[in-house]
């Protein structure tokens, strides 16, 4: 019997599950990586995206190498040939596999015709399992991130002083929503030049130009596990201190601020959540860090991304196609070109998401996103976009981010109320609305702001819906105010804008 191990591209951990069962006989496990075009071409990508893949598989590759593995390393158009080929010459009769995050990957495997059996082992690049998950959420009430959050802090021993949250209360969002006025001045990030590994993967994206999105150079994002810890630790010793307070700030030219920029690496298993919590609670101990910040922090990983994990795998394949709000617009052509829109808040995302595949929770969910969803575009369609254009987007990631907290499309299950805005929010916590052609304040006329209008007709458009939570009684008690003639106004320009860019 020969034991072998395809390794998949967001699973580049030596503690993975997969070889760490074989740790004790890796000079005779051979291990082989992928690298599919076919599966690159399954949507367009953000060309460094592909980059950032691909070099980290490579780099993880020769890391195996040097540890003694015998490693096989792919470039082709498909899974099934190479593998086919790969387990006949090594003669492998079980080929084992760490249970891939998404659900669609899992099907392309189950769907190959393999000459030898296929084990799957549990998926360890988080902290709850599927299983634990469930059992939390099985005939719950109510499936609500704070419930989650909290469970998982006694669960882990994660700030806590014995059954009490350290600081006596759970969260500390009321201290982490500070606008962007008079701001400390913020670090630059870190980045990494590439090598000759990186140089080869960019000239084969370049060859791909016509089927990727956004700008391939300057590419700056770390490619190697070592590379990547020492983002968490500049992270650590230049950022945290603000990250909590100005996390939902949004600057011109800004594209980090104090955010860490850690997620394509803990989504690839260059990190994993339990070392960069450990790590950042040590630093509130010895630092002095203020705990707004760390909790903040600390709520992003082991809340909402292990959250967002449990639920994607808790509510099934299903979920992909709900549409509450039973949208069905296109998506505007400006998500793909920022040069044709003349909303400076959209151009300076988008511009910031064109040159480095990244943009922050914020300027995602109450920019990209909020617009999508006033203007009435189709879940799916929106949620196609940020798995394309985002360098740390993947199925499950996206899946629950976009259409159950951005879209709202299930109806409720994940939120409690739409997050829909109009540009009050983006004018207080940003710096856009300043250099832009439309009035923030104007909800009719021809400088009126998009936002404006479209919020107030989504809000119209969906009276019925809406009204069943308490949590939008106050918005529909304004819309009620609003005059009927400029209601009336405001429906026609978002029919009017609808006609000009959908």
């Amino acid at each position: 019997m020969t034991n072998g191990i395809w390794i998949l591209g967001d699973q580049l951990s030596q503690e993975q599950a997969a070889l760490a069962r074989f740790q004790e006989h890796k000079t005779e496990t051979p291990v082989i990586f992928i690298e599919s075009l076919d599966y690159a071409r399954q949507r367009r990508y953000h060309a460094q995206k592909l980059v950032l893949v691909w070099s980290a598989m490579r780099h993880f590759a020769e890391e195996l190498r040097a540890d003694g593995w015998p490693v096989s390393y792919c470039i082709t158009e498909d899974f099934q040939n190479p593998l086919s080929a790969w387990i006949e010459a090594h003669q492998v009769t079980e080929l084992w596999i760490m249970t891939p995050t998404d659900l669609p990957f899992q099907k392309i495997i189950e769907n190959l015709v393999l000459p030898c059996k296929v084990e799957f082992i549990a998926n360890n690049h988080f902290l709850w399992s599927k299983e634990a998950f469930q059992a939390w959420a099985t005939n719950r009430k109510r499936l609500l991130l704070e419930d989650f959050y909290r469970e998982g802090r006694k669960r882990f021993q994660i700030l806590m002083d014995g059954k009490k949250p350290i600081g006596d209360q759970w969260n500390f969002d009321k201290d982490n929503r500070k606008p962007p006025k008079k701001l400390p001045k913020t670090p630059n990030a870190i980045e990494f030049l590439p090598d000759q590994i990186t140089e080869s993967v960019l000239a084969k994206v370049q060859s791909l130009n016509t089927l990727t999105y956004g700008e391939l150079q300057p590419f700056r994002w770390a490619v190697t596990r070592s590379q990547a810890l020492e983002v968490l630790e500049y992270f650590i010793q230049e950022n945290l201190g603000y990250f909590g307070t100005y996390q939902d700030a949004m600057v011109t030219n800004e594209f980090t601020l104090w955010h860490s920029l850690i997620s394509p690496y803990l989504n690839l298993g260059l990190l994993t959540p339990k070392e960069i919590i450990d790590r950042v609670e040590i630093a509130y101990f010895e630092q002095d860090i203020p705990l707004n910040n760390v909790e903040g922090f600390i709520r992003q990983i082991l809340g909402w991304r292990e959250y967002m994990q449990g639920l994607y795998h808790f509510l099934g394949e299903d979920y992909s196609q709900h549409n509450w709000f039973c949208h069905d617009h296109e998506l505007p052509d400006f998500y793909w070109d920022r040069e044709k829109t003349e909303m400076n808040c959209l151009y300076q995302v988008l511009k910031q998401v064109e040159e480095t595949g990244y943009a922050h929770h914020i300027q995602r969910l109450m920019i990209l996103s909020n617009f999508a969803l006033i203007v009435g575009v189709a879940p799916q369609a929106i949620e196609a976009w940020f798995h394309g254009a985002f360098i740390d987007a993947y199925d499950w990631v996206m899946q629950t981010n976009v259409l159950g907290m951005g879209q709202f499309a299930d109806g409720g299950i994940l939120a409690s109320k739409p997050y829909a805005s109009s540009a009050n929010y983006i004018h207080k916590m940003s710096d856009y609305c300043g250099n832009c052609v439309y009035n923030q304040s104007d909800r009719v006329g021809e400088k009126a702001c998009p936002f404006n209008f479209f919020y107030w007709d989504f809000l119209n458009r969906h009276y019925d819906k809406l009204k069943t939570s308490r949590r939008m009684n106050l918005m529909l008690g304004n819309l009620k105010r609003i005059d009927r003639l400029e209601m009336e106004e405001m429906q026609k320009l978002a029919k009017q804008w609808r006609e000009k860019f959908i």
